[in-house]
Formats: C-alpha cells, sequence, structure tokens
C-alpha cells in the first residue's frame, strides 16, 4: 500500500479504512462522468449539502428502522460527493481558499442539521443541551483534525511552511485560522525542518512516524461520526452519539495532539544530538530516526 492516492489525496497511511475502500474508489470512478460535462468542485460541494440535508431529514424518523437505513445511504451518498468535490478540484486545477471554506461549510452544515433533527426527534431540554454541547465539541475537533492533517501533509513533503497567502474572505480567515490554532506549538519542528540540510529526507523520517498519532486522530473523520449516528438509532438511543462525541472523541483528540507533540519532539532532540556528535553527517539524524 503506498502513501500517496492516485488522485493525489490524503496519505493512505492515515486514512479512515472505509474512505481507502469504498467511498474514495466511488468517487474515482464518478470523476471523469462529472468532469466532461463541466460539474465545478463548488456544485458537487452543495450538492453533497443537499444530500446530507435530506440524510437529516430521514433521521428524524430514526425510531422506524427503515428510515435510519436510509438516512445512512444518504449519508454515505454525501461522504462520496464530499469526497468527489476535492478530486474535481485538484483534477481540473481549480482548488482555492473559497472553496476548501465552502466544502467545510458544507460539511458542518450537514451535521449541524443531523444535531438539529435528532434533538428535535428527541424532543427534550436535555436532548437539546446534550446535542448543543456535542456540536461545538465536535467544531473544535474536527477543525484541530483538519489542521493536524494539513500538517502533516505538507511536513511529509519537506515543506516547512504553508505558502499560501492570508484569505481575502474573512470567512474564509476564520476557518483557516481555528484550524492553525496549534501553529504556534507546532512551530519549532518547522523551524528544525526549515533549516535542515534535506527537509525531504527528514519530511520523509517524520512522516513515518507522525502517521501513527494522525491514524488515531483519523477516528475524528466524517465517516466514524456518520455510522456511529446510525447505530445509536438502531439501538435506540440517538444520545448514545452525543456522549461518544463527548468523551471517547474529546479523549482521542487530546492523545492524538499530544502524541504528535511527543513525535515533533523526538525529532527535534534527535536533530539537535546528531549536529552535536557529528558535524561531518548532517542526515545522520534522518537516517538514525529511521531505523
Amino acid at each position: 500500500m503506498t502513501p500517496h492516492a492516485p488522485d493525489g489525496s490524503r496519505d493512505r497511511r492515515i486514512e479512515d479504512p472505509t474512505n481507502l475502500w469504498i467511498i474514495h474508489p466511488a468517487g474515482r470512478l464518478l470523476l471523469p462522468w462529472f468532469i466532461s460535462r463541466g460539474i465545478s468542485a463548488n456544485a458537487v460541494s452543495i450538492g453533497g449539502l443537499c444530500i446530507g440535508s435530506l440524510a437529516a431529514l430521514s433521521y428524524f424518523n430514526w425510531r422506524l428502522w427503515p428510515f435510519a437505513c436510509i438516512g445512512l445511504l444518504l449519508s454515505i451518498a454525501w461522504l462520496i460527493a464530499d469526497g468527489l468535490d476535492g478530486m474535481i478540484a485538484r483534477a481540473t486545477n481549480t482548488a482555492s481558499p473559497l472553496g476548501r471554506f465552502l466544502d467545510g461549510l458544507c460539511d458542518h452544515g450537514v451535521f449541524l442539521l443531523l444535531y438539529v433533527t435528532l434533538a428535535a426527534s428527541v424532543g427534550t431540554r436535555e436532548a437539546w443541551v446534550l446535542s448543543g454541547f456535542a456540536a461545538l465539541l465536535h467544531a473544535l475537533q474536527s477543525s484541530l483534525y483538519e489542521g493536524e492533517r494539513a500538517r502533516f501533509h505538507r511536513r511529509r513533503s519537506g515543506i516547512s511552511i504553508a505558502s499560501a497567502t492570508p484569505a481575502r474572505n474573512p470567512l474564509v480567515r476564520i476557518y483557516d485560522g481555528v484550524a492553525g490554532l496549534l501553529d504556534a506549538v507546532a512551530i519549532r519542528f518547522d523551524d528544525a525542518l526549515r533549516h535542515d540540510p534535506d527537509p525531504v529526507r527528514l519530511g520523509a523520517a517524520y512522516g513515518a512516524y507522525a502517521a501513527k498519532p494522525l491514524r488515531l486522530l483519523s477516528l475524528l473523520s466524517a465517516n466514524v461520526r456518520v455510522y456511529v449516528i446510525f447505530l445509536a438509532c438502531i439501538a435506540g438511543d440517538p444520545r448514545l452519539f452525543w456522549w461518544f462525541e463527548i468523551v471517547p472523541l474529546t479523549l482521542i483528540l487530546i492523545t492524538g495532539l499530544s502524541w504528535h507533540r511527543i513525535v515533533e519532539a523526538q525529532f527535534i532532540a534527535g536533530r539537535g544530538s546528531a549536529q552535536a556528535t557529528s558535524a561531518h553527517s548532517p542526515l545522520t539524524h534522518s537516517r538514525d530516526l529511521t531505523r
């Protein structure tokens, strides 16, 4: 299994298994049809929002298992659209900060509708409070996960700092700002990567180790939430999903972020030690860390 997907998307080492074997293959099958008809990535993002809205409406009747099943199928269709829009943007070279923001906005919009619909179907004050708290944690978890994932992808290629200029759209800047909340903490490794004599080799070595915490953080993906919503509804209590969001996923976020920072610190320490002991072999630390 190679780290790079054939369409240039996420590193396969940190990808959700259902993306690898179901969601993204389906998107690749649809990609030529959409490109041949000139359907833009933004149009697919909006179409995905519509599909996700239908899934939320289906879940309003989750007590009837056929509606829960329909909600799951529509949610999977939305996941396919959510991956397809990025494939179209890369294939047509039309990726943009606004498109990325629209994609994120549609993702959060679908889940907001799911939270509201499920809370309304339960109909108690406790459900609304629990749903609202879970939704806030979801937004924070997803944004931090996106920031970590973007950081991993550029570093594995030896790129220390993202080269994109700040977006003019204030909403895009806010979205990017939340995703980059940990930049100040992670900057030390980026500095080390920037000053390394062979950043590509160091980035590849880093990628082999950082893939493990990023694989753990992939449990924060939309896929996992989609399946847990369905299972909670089939079990007869949507509140199980909200508690899953509040407790296990928050613990996964904390563990994954801490683990990633430890990996960074180990590489920084290894680099400093190698430079101190081997001034004539600047790549020693990269070799040692890949053994």
